[in-house]
């Protein structure tokens, strides 16, 4: 009998269904693209409906394409998904009362400014920072703004939290209520020192404990999804970073775990919860019955949606196809970007931030030159994070690279140049699939054996270093950072 594991990872441009095998291989893999609306300047949000529809539609998908025989059998699942993303349902019927309110939104921003002197109790607490991209103020616009909402708590019919947990409810026989760790905690509302929800900090918002799911370890028996006539127990439910860490087999305390992707974020391993530490985050890692790991983390939120608006601006068709090649070229001088994309994240923390280009020879410059400034500005934000992080743990002897960007040799050897660190990017990219799967599977030890990296040296590259000094002198002074 060849043991089989399902994993379901929802993201925020698509919903993935993947078949492993024991040892990492990929049976099967179905991807459905899913859209966000952008109804006003500031607010992303999902039909609730239409995403979970995505999820379900990918599920059939790899299944139609599975070797389903005698020989063959799914033993566990496991859903990874999108953190800070929220929304609100009838906790009988399942029914969505709001919209997917998705982790780039910023639609309560000024609520949440209010709590800024609160800024050192949040971090204490919940290991983050006030901040719109997380699910509290998202709550409170929903229960304040839409109706349905405030009537649904009256009647205690009100279930509310992270995008997992509705996920969760909607998708298992059981109709559970619950969250893990990593997705509980980008509400604002979980306790990273007592692992469950803070009645202080609820009492700070002024929200109501009851709606909340069930906190619960990574590694937990959620319940059942029937494949094919079967109950298949899920087994493993993360945050979509948390679980690609774990891609390549146990991450390692002296790697630098770096993905790309629609945001970018920066993951160290440590294996206690890190005090004293200036903006940047700290949280769960894992847990399980037995053990608690944590993580040091910097987050970018223009990484990938920062290409997608420039390649707006500037009507671009394919800069995924374009970006490359742009990126490898040596004649190209660039100007500077100011990336404020989406907001800033670490360690600048503005929710609000106008992007802009500097040093630009006059307003028709080419377009090439423009695109590689914001590629270059995601890779300037990471080196801010890379070096700030050191001052927590010891300086990483490599960087692991995952996610769509980091497809371009270019955006890696650049990356490799500005911090003279070897950069590492394993073949299978989709690391947030693979690495649930390798938890399920139980950490098998020849789970690294698979992946074939293409290594980046550091090379020589004067005018990318002296780019990024002139972009950090402005970045300081206009975030008032010195």
């Amino acid at each position: 009998m060849k043991e089989h594991y399902l994993v379901l990872d929802q993201g925020s441009h698509a919903s993935r269904a993947i078949i492993f095998d024991a040892h990492g291989t990929i049976i099967a893999n179905t991807l459905i693209p899913v859209l966000s609306r952008e109804p006003e300047q500031g607010w992303v949000e999902y039909d609730p409906e239409v995403l979970l529809g995505s999820l379900q539609a990918a599920i059939e998908g790899v299944l139609s394409e599975w070797p389903s025989d005698d020989g063959h059998k799914i033993v566990a699942v496991g859903l990874t998904t999108q953190r800070s993303t929220i929304v609100c349902w009838d906790r009988f019927t399942g029914t969505a009362l709001s919209p997917l309110i998705s982790w780039q939104d910023r639609r309560a921003a000024a609520w949440m400014e209010g709590f800024s002197s609160y800024r050192a109790l949040i971090h204490t607490a919940t290991g983050l920072f006030p901040s719109a991209h997380y699910g509290v103020s998202k709550l409170h616009w929903c229960l304040t703004q839409i109706p349905e909402v405030g009537r649904s708590l009256a009647l205690g019919q009100l279930a509310w939290g992270p995008l997992v947990s509705f996920l969760l409810f909607r998708l298992l026989e059981e109709n559970p209520l619950l969250a893990d760790p990593g997705n509980a905690s980008r509400t604002l509302l979980w306790n990273v020192n007592r692992l469950n929800w803070d009645a202080a900090l609820l009492d700070l918002f002024s929200l109501p404990e009851e709606p909340l799911p069930v906190s619960v370890p990574n590694r937990h028996h959620f319940g059942h999804l029937e494949i094919q006539g079967a109950k298949v127990p899920m087994q493993i439910v993360m945050g979509d970073l948390p679980a690609s860490m774990f891609a390549g087999g146990e991450p390692r305390e002296d790697v630098a775990y770096v993905n790309v992707g629609t945001g970018a974020f920066v993951q160290r391993l440590t294996q206690r919860l890190l005090e004293g530490v200036e903006n940047f985050l700290t949280g769960v890692l894992f847990q399980d019955d037995m053990h608690v790991r944590y993580t040091l983390e910097g987050t970018i939120n223009g990484a990938g949606s920062a290409l997608t608006w420039v390649s707006r601006e500037l009507n671009i068709e394919d800069i995924d196809a374009l970006l490359p090649a742009w990126l490898e070229r040596e004649d190209v001088q660039p100007p500077l970007f100011l990336n404020g994309v989406s907001g800033l994240g670490s360690p600048f923390w503005k929710a609000m931030f106008e992007s802009r280009f500097v040093g630009l020879a006059d307003e028709k410059s080419r377009i090439r030159e423009k695109v590689v400034a914001v590629a270059e500005s995601i890779i300037f934000l990471l080196q801010v994070n890379l070096e700030g992080m050191n001052q927590y743990v010891q300086p990483p002897e490599e960087i692991c690279i995952s996610g769509g960007v980091a497809r371009s040799n270019g955006f890696c050897q650049k990356l490799a140049n500005l911090s003279g660190i070897v950069v590492r990017r394993p073949d299978e990219l989709e690391a947030t699939a693979r690495g649930c799967a390798f938890l399920l599977a139980d950490c098998p030890d020849d789970w690294a054996e698979h992946a074939s990296p293409a290594m980046f040296q550091p090379q020589s590259d004067a005018g990318l270093k002296h780019r990024y000094t002139e972009w950090r002198k402005l970045m300081d002074r206009a975030t008032a950072i010195v």
